[in-house]
């Protein structure tokens, strides 16, 4: 044989292996393995989350009695008071045309005063001779009684006017006295200050607020679609905002019978009863959040929430199951309670199957079609 044949017959026999190994890469399919996990049981609790803050059970507005000026304020902001402790004092600065117009009532009074007594006495020695009935005479001495009222009572009003009080008992007008026990919030006044008492067109200065601070409340606001599921007397956990890894029970107490429209949405405001720790300190107006368990599940067959699908048509919740090696089945779920993570499942699975793991694969396996 000559060289040139043995040559050809080479490349033929290197084409002809070539050929071999094309053909039998083309006989063969990569297969795609998923990872899978399998249903469990576990607890499902369904939360929601209010936002609100913490404030005092009882506060209350310290107003004067008495317009004036504030003449001392005797406690700082934060002080503890008991009740009828004094707060500040107040200087009655009279109204000068209040001042002549009281003046003169007295003036007259005693003109009218004046002239009872003289027709008082003169009747009375009438009376005492026999001159005049007893019914006559005592007409004579009720007026000369009413004029002596008329003009204390005249008097005390010039007085009140004068200097915010009548005698020795009316310090109370000039004198601000905490009204419960408890711890001065705010003083929204200083010395110098004018105030007007409250009547029935001004609801009156603010000298001083005081709140019971060892009696608390959160108040927050829920959404229409998760207020329904609410009830009194639900225990909840508030967690305040410059308190951190500390979480206050409570108690709620009040759920509003109207909401209001808030961005597009309606809110209905909740109040809770906070239970203090005598470790922790709590300022009137922290912010504060609220978990509160809208609905709890024992012991649930449930599954990943991440292992769902959604039918593009029907919208139904399915899940593919393995059946073979790499092979999966498709399942449509019935699902109950979710909290976020885990879904509860009513029907459709078992907790043997294993279900497959979306977009997580253990590698490539091919496998020979032959």
């Amino acid at each position: 044989m000559s060289k040139r044949a043995k040559i050809i017959l080479i490349v033929i026999g290197v084409l002809f292996v070539a050929a071999l190994i094309w053909f039998g890469k083309k006989n063969k399919k990569s297969i795609v393995e998923y990872e899978t996990e399998t249903a469990f049981k576990t607890t499902i609790v369904k939360k929601t989350v209010a936002t609100g803050k913490v404030t005092p059970l009882e506060e209350i507005e310290i107003k004067p009695q008495i317009t004036g000026i504030i003449d001392k304020i005797m406690l700082l902001e934060g002080s503890k008071v008991k009740k009828g402790d004094l707060i500040a004092t107040v200087r009655v600065v009279p109204n000068e045309q209040s001042l002549i117009s009281a003046k003169g009532r007295v003036n007259n009074i005693k003109i009218r005063l004046d002239n009872a007594k003289v027709q008082y006495d003169r009747n009375k020695n009438l009376f005492d001779k026999g001159v005049i009935s007893r019914q006559e005479f005592e007409n004579i001495e009720l007026t000369y009684d009413q004029a002596k009222q008329d003009l204390k009572n005249a008097q005390n009003d010039y007085l009140i006017i004068k200097r915010g009080s009548a005698g020795t008992g009316g310090s109370a007008n000039t004198n601000i006295m905490a009204q419960i026990s408890g711890t001065i919030l705010e003083i929204p006044v200083k010395e110098g200050d004018q105030v007007i008492q409250s009547n029935n067109f001004n609801a009156g200065t603010t000298i001083a607020s005081i709140a019971d601070m060892s009696k608390m409340i959160f108040e927050g606001k829920v959404d229409e679609s998760e207020v329904g599921k609410l009830k009194n007397g639900a225990d909840i956990e508030v967690s305040i905002g410059a308190i951190e890894g500390k979480k206050f029970p409570a108690k709620l107490n009040f759920i509003a019978p109207k909401g209001t429209e808030e961005a597009g949405a309606v809110q209905f405001k909740i109040k809770a009863d906070v239970s203090l720790d005598d470790n922790y300190f709590i300022r009137a107006g922290y912010s504060a959040n609220a978990d509160i368990v809208l609905e709890k599940k024992d012991s649930v067959l449930s599954i990943k929430e991440a292992l769902l699908k959604f039918d593009n048509k029907t919208e139904e919740p399915y899940v593919e199951v393995k059946t073979g090696e790499g092979t999966f089945e498709r399942r449509t779920l019935k699902l109950g309670t979710s909290d976020g993570v885990n879904v509860e499942v009513l029907e459709g699975i078992t907790i043997e199957d294993q279900i497959k793991i979306w977009n997580k694969t253990s590698g490539v396996k091919e496998v020979g079609n032959n």
